[in-house]
This record gives structure tokens, C-alpha cells and sequence, in this order.
């Protein structure tokens, strides 16, 4: 009989247990409606300590060991949990770990949930993680609804290598996003970055630059921006807002910057300026492409190059500017050069890191001013090894008041200013001394020589014929000598003509300056292109 008690007792009891259990299954916020499944909060079972309480109109739930809840997607786990009906919030403890759908994790050391809001307050040690990027900081606020993460005390982004920290970030879980503000320091194998505010993707590693930012790469290239993107996994960027470009000795800016680490290609729009502290040089284009594995840039759109000199830079300008390495130009093997005395040596002039190794070309409507000398052309070429500009296809130089044509021209300059020049094929120099009044010499071949940046002499070489105007000491013209030579050499003084001898099988007459009119004292093919003329540096386009 005691024995039927007994096993009734324990059977009553665990009716008793059961159905407190069963009821402690579920437990809904007191202001949401039944009907709304998505707000419950379930607890799973495992639990190893269960309590309700009542402290005054409160109703508490206290859990604790291994505790598992669950809200629509979401789980939650800890070591000890107080669930506040009343309020319809929970607090937990130890161990903290939220599994917001399957996308993204976090753990703290506590949490307060506002139940009805979906909305989460972590702090201690807090680490969020969306499988791409983990994030870290002592206190963060989260929704559950929109899956945004915000933190205000200081946090640190690792994905990957690389690593980002800033006072102040948003996290935005669906488009896996975070925004970085106050104080921000991104760190890369290839870049690290300064700013004040940014977006950073987790899963493209894309950055995307909203305030005024400074970039260092691995190479020591430096770029200031205050607008863009930058992508850690392809190597692709754009900069807005007049970036600044640091590479080495050459300082790119421009209304927008594009460029390609991966083939070492770039493109910079609107008023671009190249500066290369190394070549002296300065380019000013619409328009500017640049290869930088071979150091190639070709400047389009108005384009305009400036040699850099003390007193006389010189501006040149065409419809297409491009420039690139000699070494790349011509042959790339090394040169071998006989010694007589030691025999054979071997003379390496693939030097890519030689500052005179290189070239620049100017394409279609080639015009070129400085103070001392002007030009223009269909084309030009120009060597930083010997200091050469070549002029082609109808080429006109002018210096002062004197005018050299012909097919082919080769500008010497030395120190960066003209040291002699030579004329190829149809060679004609005229010098202007009145209205209407011009010493005129023409060649096959014509080669002139200057002194400090001023035409000084010229030898007129095969089938040579000249017109100049004979003056007394007063300046007063008093004859005209018409001769032909096999070789004429001309000497001014002053940038004037003063004095012409005739070398070799001379022939003319001397006219008086009454016989012949000015006008019609020309040698075949006279031109005067004083209207093509660039007079000053802003006539150039």
C-alpha cells in the first residue's frame, strides 16, 4: 500500500513538472499580439535551470546553463538569461552569441534585447562576423530588423590581411557594408590609408572614399582624394574631386583619375597636369594615358608639354602628345663596343632608370613657342639623350626676326636651350629687315649655329642662292646683291643679318636700290609664315 503511494506521488509530481515546462516553452512580449510569431521568444530546450518570479508586477524568467533562444531566424545563446515580460526585454549573460539568420554572428560578454524592437545592446568584448570580415569593439547596438550594426567607442575590421579601425562605424549586414568615421586607418600589404570617413565592402573589398583621404602604397606612390573607390581585390580605382598622383618624381592631378594595378594602366580627365621633377618637364592635357610598367603616357584633348629652363621654358603643343622610353624606342639588347686595348666590353643602354632615356612625340598641328625661338609642324620628335627636337613635314622655325623652312629640320638645344640647327631638302632662311624688305638665302642643305639662345650664323650648302640688301653706315639701303654659290655663309649680329660670303663658283649682279622694287626681289618658293607664327605662349592653340 505504501508502495502504491508512493509511485503515485511521483506521478502527480511529474505531471506538475511537465506542464510547467510545456509552459515555459514560449514566452511572448506582454504589448505584442499574439498573432505576430515573428516577436516570440522561444526557448529551446537544454536549459539546465529554469525560474519564474514575480518581484512585484514584474515577471521574470531566469535561465541559466546553456541557454538557447530563438526569435523568428535568430538564435541566441549564453550562460545565464532574465527574461522581463512586463518591459519585453531580456538580459544575458557570459558567453553571449546571436546567429542573426545564418548570415551574421556576434558574440559579447552581455546583451540587452529589446524584444519587441528586435534591437540588441552588446558590450564586453564584442566580435562580429558575417563570414568575410569580423568586426570588434566594446560596445555595439544592432538590429535585428535591418541588420545594421552601429559602434561609437572604437572598432577594428579584419578581413583577410587587411584591417581597418575607426572611432565611430555602421555596419549594414545585408549589403555587407560598413561605414568607418572619425579617425580612420586602413592597413594592406598594398595600400594603408588615412581618412576621416569611408565604406568598406567585406565581400568585394571595395573602399569608397567620402571624405578628404591620404593613400600610401607599397611602392611609396602617394594619392590625396577627397572622392572615389579603390578595389583590394582587383586592383581597380577612380578618384574624383582633383586628386593628387605621387609617384616617384612624377606628380599627376587631374578633375578625375582612374587606374588598373593590375596591368599598370591608368587615365586621368579635366585639366590634367604631369609633373616630372626628373625630366623637368610639366604636361597640361584634356586628356591623359599613362602605362606605368612601361612608362608610357600618351596626352590627348590639347595637349601641352613645357621643357622647364631657368629664364626661356619651352611650350610645345599638338593634337597628340606621347612619350616613352629610348630604350624601348630602339633596340633592347645591350651594345658591343670594341677596345682595342682590352678587347671586347659590353655597353649596357637598356638603363630604364637614366633620366635622359627618354623620348617625346608630337602628333598633327605641332606648335612650339619660347622667348628666344618658335616653330610649327606636322609632327616632332624629341630626344632627352641628345637633346634634339625634330621637326617634320613643313616644318617653319622663327628666331627673332628670321624665318627657316624646309622639308626636314633638326633643332640642337643645349642646356635646353637651341645650339645649332640643320635643315634637310628645300632649305630657305629669310630675315626680315623692313616692310615688305627680306634677305632671303635658300640651299639644299642649310646648317645654323646659335649663341646664348640667339641665331649667330648659317652655311648654306649645294645650289645655294641669296637676295640681301646691301646698307651703308647710316642704315640707308643702297643696292641689292642677287648671287649663286655652291656654298653661302651668313653672320648676324643682333639678330640682324651683317654680313654674307659666298663661297665657290659665285655668279650674280648687284643691283641698285632704285632699279628693283622690294616686292618683287623673291627667290623661287618664298614664303613669309609670320601669320602661322605662335607669338606668345597663349597663342599656342
Amino acid at each position: 500500500m505504501q508502495h502504491i503511494k508512493t509511485s503515485y506521488c511521483l506521478f502527480v509530481f511529474g505531471l506538475l513538472l511537465a506542464s510547467i515546462i510545456s509552459q515555459a516553452q514560449v514566452v511572448t512580449p506582454v504589448a505584442a499580439p499574439v498573432t505576430d510569431s515573428s516577436l516570440l521568444v522561444e526557448i529551446l530546450p537544454g536549459v539546465r535551470k529554469l525560474e519564474f518570479r514575480k518581484v512585484d508586477t514584474t515577471q521574470l524568467t531566469i535561465l541559466a546553463g546553456n541557454v538557447r533562444l530563438k526569435q523568428g531566424t535568430s538564435l541566441f545563446f549564453c550562460d545565464s538569461c532574465v527574461i522581463n515580460n512586463n518591459n519585453k526585454t531580456f538580459e544575458a549573460w557570459g558567453k553571449v552569441h546571436i546567429n542573426d539568420a545564418d548570415t551574421t554572428n556576434i558574440y559579447a560578454n552581455h546583451l540587452r534585447y529589446l524584444i519587441d524592437k528586435k534591437f540588441a545592446y552588446l558590450d564586453g568584448a564584442v566580435r562580429l562576423t558575417d563570414g568575410k570580415g569580423t568586426l570588434t569593439t566594446p560596445d555595439l547596438e544592432y538590429d535585428m530588423t535591418t541588420n545594421i550594426g552601429i559602434y561609437k567607442h572604437g572598432g577594428k575590421v579584419v578581413n583577410k590581411k587587411t584591417v581597418l579601425t575607426s572611432k565611430e562605424g555602421w555596419y549594414y549586414g545585408g549589403l555587407k557594408d560598413i561605414y568607418f568615421k572619425d579617425n580612420v586607418v586602413l592597413k594592406d600589404p598594398a595600400y594603408n590609408i588615412t581618412t576621416d570617413s569611408l565604406m568598406y565592402n567585406t565581400q568585394n573589398g571595395l573602399v569608397r572614399f567620402i571624405a578628404e583621404t591620404f593613400i600610401k602604397d607599397s611602392s611609396g606612390r602617394t594619392i590625396e582624394t577627397k572622392d572615389g573607390y579603390y578595389n583590394l581585390q582587383t586592383g581597380k580605382a577612380e578618384f574624383g574631386q582633383r586628386p593628387i598622383i605621387k609617384d616617384g618624381k612624377v606628380t599627376i592631378i587631374g578633375d578625375n583619375i582612374a587606374f588598373d594595378d593590375s596591368t599598370g594602366t591608368s587615365q586621368a580627365r579635366g585639366n590634367v597636369i604631369i609633373i616630372d621633377s626628373a625630366q623637368g618637364t610639366t604636361i597640361i592635357a584634356g586628356e591623359v594615358f599613362r602605362d606605368n610598367k612601361r612608362d608610357r603616357i600618351l596626352a590627348t584633348r590639347k595637349p601641352l608639354m613645357i621643357l622647364k629652363q631657368d629664364n626661356d621654358s619651352i611650350y610645345i603643343t599638338a593634337d597628340t602628345l606621347f612619350s616613352a622610353r629610348l630604350s624601348d624606342l630602339y633596340a633592347t639588347k645591350d651594345s658591343v663596343v670594341k677596345d682595342t686595348v682590352k678587347g671586347t666590353k659590353v655597353v649596357t643602354v637598356n638603363n630604364t632608370k637614366d633620366s635622359t632615356n627618354r623620348y617625346f612625340e608630337g602628333y598633327r598641328n605641332v606648335r612650339i613657342f619660347s622667348d628666344s625661338l618658335q616653330a610649327v609642324a606636322d609632327s616632332v620628335f624629341y630626344s632627352f639623350r641628345d637633346s634634339t627636337f625634330r621637326l617634320f613635314q613643313g616644318p617653319v622655325i622663327w628666331a627673332k626676326e628670321s624665318q627657316i623652312t624646309g622639308d626636314t629640320v633638326f633643332v640642337f638645344t643645349k642646356n635646353k636651350k637651341a645650339d645649332k640647327v640643320k635643315v634637310f631638302e628645300n632649305s630657305f632662311l629669310v630675315n626680315k629687315m623692313d616692310n615688305e624688305i627680306f634677305n632671303q638665302i635658300k640651299s639644299s642643305r642649310m646648317d645654323g649655329y646659335f649663341k646664348d639662345g640667339s641665331i649667330d650664323s648659317v652655311r648654306a650648302n649645294g645650289f645655294a642662292e641669296c637676295i640681301y640688301y646691301i646698307q651703308d653706315d647710316d642704315s640707308a639701303y643702297t643696292g641689292i646683291n642677287e648671287s649663286k654659290s655652291d656654298i653661302i655663309d651668313i653672320y648676324f649680329s643682333e639678330q640682324a643679318l651683317h654680313k654674307v660670303v659666298l663661297r665657290s663658283n659665285v655668279t650674280g649682279t648687284i643691283w641698285p636700290i632704285r632699279q628693283k622694287s622690294p616686292s618683287e626681289m623673291r627667290l623661287p618658293n618664298f614664303m613669309w609664315l609670320e601669320d602661322r607664327r605662335p607669338k606668345t605662349k597663349y597663342e599656342l592653340f
